[in-house]
């Protein structure tokens, strides 16, 4: 078998999956195995996890690649304990103590009012221990040779972040923040506020976008099904994961014309921004943007259609 029919052996699955990532794999070896147990020709998963971190990673199938930028770019929400006293090189359970402190006189209301300062729009700088690259290579693998670079900060946004005290050693928190944001790198600056350093104790991501890890399927569930039928019928339709975009229906004309790259009109369609788009017969199309003139441009479209 020649490296071409390699790529395109398995079948041509369509659709979403919210997977529920155990403790342990990296993002990449939970969609490998997702994608062997589906046999699909084509997969992607929709923003990495770390290997310590469980949770919510939405898997797209075939056509449904096409939208996982969305995904990437999509709000998060996580749940965390935060070890106080301890500062790691990975700002997370996985690396080496670099810091020690004891943390007997730090007050709920002192934790508050230094969190307080990490809500809303903010300025973050990103872990050396992240895939963000530095002259071609990343970041993890300069931290891993001891190299320590500098990183420009990035505009993120917390939505919220609220805690409680589990013990006089650990907080738990809810945090709703934009994409982009690094828990590790809460955990760290909130550590330094407050003079006794912090680590990602544990990590569970609890929401992408639209959807909820309490609709994820595990690997045991997966592994239970008894046919690839069953398999599929855990799937979401693609447009499901984009609903809080606008919907154009199209004429079959001017859909024609869209599927051919070409920009259309449509009636009813909002002033800007991007739509999902629709065909009577052919249901969703992809997704389009609204150009200056009111013309709706194809953007990611379907093959099948």
């Amino acid at each position: 078998m020649t490296r071409r029919n390699r790529r395109r052996s398995g079948r041509n699955v369509a659709g979403i999956l919210l997977l529920d990532k155990p403790e342990g794999l990296t993002s990449n070896a939970a969609l490998q195995h997702v994608k062997s147990l589906y046999r699909a020709r084509k997969a992607g998963h929709t923003g990495s996890l770390d290997p310590i971190a469980t949770g919510l990673l939405p898997v797209c199938f075939g056509e449904a690649t096409k939208i996982s930028s969305f995904f990437l770019d999509a709000d998060k929400h996580y749940r965390t304990v935060f070890r106080m006293g301890v500062s790691t090189d990975t700002g997370d359970a996985e690396g080496a103590v670099v810091h020690n402190a004891l943390v007997d006189d730090i007050s709920d209301a002192a934790i508050e009012q230094e969190l307080s300062g990490f809500r809303g729009c903010i300025n973050q700088i990103p872990p050396m221990y992240s895939a963000i690259k530095h002259g071609g290579q990343p970041l993890y693998k300069l931290a891993r040779q001891g190299i320590e670079v500098e990183r420009q900060p990035r505009q993120v946004t917390v939505y919220r972040a609220s805690f409680h005290r589990v013990d006089r050693l650990h907080i738990d928190l809810d945090v709703h923040c934009s994409s982009g944001f690094y828990v590790r790198s809460l955990a760290h600056e909130l550590g330094e506020r407050l003079g006794c350093g912090a680590h990602v104790a544990s990590l569970r991501r609890t929401g992408v976008g639209p959807f909820s890890v309490e609709d994820a399927v595990t690997f045991d569930r997966l592994r239970q099904m008894d046919s690839l039928d069953e398999l599929d019928g855990l799937l979401i339709p693609a447009d499901q994961g984009l609903a809080e975009l606008p919907d154009v229906m199209l004429t079959a004309d001017a859909a024609y014309y869209l599927c051919r790259g070409q920009p259309v009109r449509a009636s009813k369609a909002p002033r800007s921004g991007w739509v999902r788009l629709y065909a009577k017969e052919a249901g969703f199309l992809g997704i389009g943007k609204i150009l200056a003139d009111g013309r709706v441009a194809p953007k990611r479209l379907l093959h099948s259609h």
